[in-house]
């Protein structure tokens, strides 16, 4: 009988280390490709700061302030996993500022994508008036209204946890942006806010889309202008897209549980996070990096730590 309670102590322990050894390979290898995200985003941040162009301009202003809510996002983001990996307990207090700081990048990133398809808009369709109406002060002005209201629907997803009156500060659970949504009202917030979100979001950037096409089928539109307009309007459609997908990530996960057993779906869940939170948010440094002409040099400049790679001769036979 003792020898049969220390075979399943043996094997109880074996499991238990399994699981242990398995939660730091998976965190191990979601961290490194975090790490290396928020390196590239570090890097073409200082890159839009390293010259008087980048701050003058008013299409990389918007495109520094969409970098600085995904590297935000990322950075948070990954605390989070690491302390639910941890099985790290907080109090509410602790978890909704983590969470809902993490939350301030998910509503300025689509929002700032607005913005930018805006900016082409105005530059294709209102060319001579581009430079008043999307000036670096008008700009600043759209940033700070971004930022703003970002902050009020964090204002009012903390009354609604105030008004839900929890029962103790302490969590019987890991932290996460769900477990924040104590009550059922703010379920309902959170579910009409983000549908509301981004179908405004994605209304308003098909508009500028068709209002591009519109324009450069007139005479005297310049048809290149219009062209990578429309190329960069395409872009910011499919980054509000890959926005859009972390919204269905919890639905998605809630239908997945009931036809793959526990592990499975742990294992699902870890190779979702990357695709679906941490890869979108470095897009904008590698698409925007790759495409625009004047970022290309000073961010591989960067990105190799200021080398400068030796020119070898080439032998003439």
């Amino acid at each position: 009988m003792s020898d049969a309670n220390q075979s399943q102590s043996n094997t109880s322990s074996l499991q238990q280390y399994q699981g242990t050894l398995e939660r730091a390979l998976f965190s191990t290898l979601n961290t490194l490709p975090c790490c290396v995200f928020l390196y590239i985003n570090g890097s073409m941040m200082f890159t839009l700061r390293s010259k008087d162009l980048f701050c003058q301009t008013s299409r990389y202003v918007l495109l520094f302030n969409l970098l600085v809510a995904d590297t935000l996002q990322i950075a948070l983001g990954q605390l989070l996993y690491i302390m639910a990996a941890c099985r790290v307990i907080l109090t509410y207090p602790v978890c909704g500022t983590l969470t809902f700081v993490a939350n301030l990048g998910t509503v300025i990133s689509p929002l700032t994508l607005v913005l930018m398809a805006l900016e082409r808009y105005v530059a294709v369709c209102f060319p001579l008036r581009h430079a008043a109406i999307i000036s670096v002060r008008n700009t600043a002005l759209a940033i700070l209204m971004v930022w703003a209201f970002s902050s009020l629907n964090i204002f009012t997803r903390i009354i609604l946890l105030i008004v839900d009156d929890l029962p103790t500060l302490q969590m019987k659970d890991v932290c996460s942006y769900v477990a924040m949504l104590v009550g059922h009202a703010s379920d309902i917030y959170d579910k009409a806010f983000a549908c509301f979100l981004f179908v405004s979001s994605g209304v308003a950037v098909i508009s500028a889309y068709i209002g591009v096409i519109v324009a450069a089928k007139s005479a005297s539109a310049d048809k290149a202008l219009a062209r990578k307009a429309r190329n960069t309007l395409l872009l910011h459609l499919v980054q509000l897209g890959l926005s859009l997908t972390s919204t269905i990530y919890i639905p998605l996960l809630n239908a997945l549980s009931r036809i793959l057993t526990r592990i499975v779906l742990v294992r699902l869940m870890n190779v979702l996070y990357v695709c679906i939170f941490i890869f979108p948010r470095c897009l904008s440094s590698l698409i925007y990096g790759i495409r625009d002409q004047s970022i290309r040099p000073v961010l591989v400049y960067h990105l190799c730590c200021h080398l400068k790679l030796p020119v070898v001769p080439v032998r003439q036979v």
